[in-house]
């Protein structure tokens, strides 16, 4: 079985990513493979890492449908945007998503990943979206997104403890509306980009209650998510030095465990808003509400560009969701690396080592990691209207490995 998970892992490294939502109809072709990895050199985590396909296809069939696809080992999600479906500045998309191991959830608390309170999660859902352009031919687009989603999921134990119960198969429906006046194409360090966004999503579930060791948590009938994003990308075009900065901040009401903000590693493409804390496991925290700022900047260091160091770093506050909580409520990281570009600039590779300052680890406080991030371009990514979509389904990573 494990040289069986080793064979498939092997073969779909490059095309695990499930992506969620997308800020509007992308009208960019793209070909795209990414890949992430955080390796902690203390302790176990669950794997964090994201690697996909992305393919987007304007002019699919006719001129004004869009297709969205991104296939990965266990999961499949999709999207057929319809440009003007709903007037000359509104589009339409439909979306259909499932596969395994897309609901899975990780408790991982006070520094540690408790397998007996960490389960599996597979799941379906349909979705359909509104993409609306309030000011057409401005350089800057101001979109107005609204989508409804059905979705259902079916939970299993993986390494889980027999005394533990887990959350009742059921379908939930979700509402997601916001405004993004710019937006952030899906590659590393982008050379200039600029985002100013604000959200509300809504999760309605039909199969609440009690769950876990005596029903010691709950799955909430109702959570309702608040977040705001401002982003920018800036590269000098003499020295072609690149700053990124992104600040984020969230609450909630009625949050639970598998509604949760997640916060913690480095693994920048691995959702719209990755709430990135270098040197921390993969999503570490659950947070009610935080505020977040990452900055990242590059600075080439070969006379041909091919060569750069990049630091980063990042700093948040965190009110725990109850249950989840550790000592202190403001959490900093920083790490630097090396890049290097292909002289096609169609491949770019980043190692960087990351070191989380306030980490609970058994030495005490402190946590490291090494870091991969690997691009390739199939095709010419260019635009300023794409936003990444938010994919949380990297679980899968765990059964392909056989952990």
């Amino acid at each position: 079985m494990v040289m069986r998970r080793t064979f498939l892992f092997l073969q779909g490294l490059a095309l695990w990513l499930s992506l969620s939502v997308s800020a509007q109809i992308d009208p960019i072709k793209r070909d795209l493979i990414q890949f992430g990895y955080n390796q902690p050199t203390e302790g176990r985590e669950p794997i964090a890492a994201y690697a996909f396909y992305y393919h987007n296809d304007p002019g699919f069939l006719r001129t004004n449908i869009t297709l969205r696809l991104a296939v990965a080992p266990t999961y499949v999600d999709s999207e057929l945007g319809f440009a003007h479906a709903l007037g000359p500045e509104t589009d339409l998309g439909i979306g259909v998503a499932g596969g395994g191991f897309a609901d899975s959830y990780n408790e991982i608390r006070g520094g540690k990943w408790l397998q007996e309170e960490s389960f599996d999660g597979h799941g379906g859902e349909l979705s359909g979206s509104l993409y609306h352009l309030f000011n057409p031919g401005q350089l800057i687009p101001l979109n107005l997104v609204v989508r409804g989603a059905a979705h259902y999921s079916v939970y299993a134990r993986s390494d889980t403890a027999g005394n533990f119960q887990l959350p009742d198969d059921g379908a939930d429906f979700s509402f997601r509306t916001g405004l993004r006046f710019g937006g952030i194409e899906p590659t590393l360090y982008p050379d200039l980009a600029m985002e100013l966004a604000l959200w509300y999503e809504g999760q309605f579930r039909t199969d609440s209650g009690s769950y876990g060791f005596a029903g010691d948590r709950r799955v909430e009938a109702a959570a309702h998510l608040f977040w705001g994003s401002a982003a920018l990308s800036y590269t000098w075009p003499e020295s072609k030095q690149n700053l990124f900065v992104r600040a984020v901040a969230g609450t909630s009401v009625d949050a639970d465990r598998l509604s949760a903000y997640r916060l913690g590693g480095y693994l920048p493409l691995v959702a719209e808003y990755p709430l990135s804390i270098p040197g921390y496991y993969f999503q570490e925290f659950s947070a009610r509400q935080f505020a977040l700022i990452n900055a990242s900047y590059v600075v080439p260091i070969a006379p041909d560009q091919r060569w750069s160091l990049v630091f980063n770093g990042a700093t948040a506050g965190i009110e725990y969701l109850p249950g989840t909580g550790q000592a202190g409520n403001w959490v900093n990281g920083v790490g630097g690396g090396i890049i290097y570009r292909s002289p096609s600039d169609k491949f770019k590779c980043i190692v960087s080592y990351a070191y989380g300052i306030d980490a609970i680890r058994t030495a005490g406080r402190g946590g490291s990691s090494i870091n991969f991030l690997i691009q390739v371009d199939l095709g010419r990514i260019r635009g300023s209207r794409f936003a990444a979509p938010q994919p949380n389904r990297w679980q899968g990573w765990n059964w392909l490995l056989g952990r």
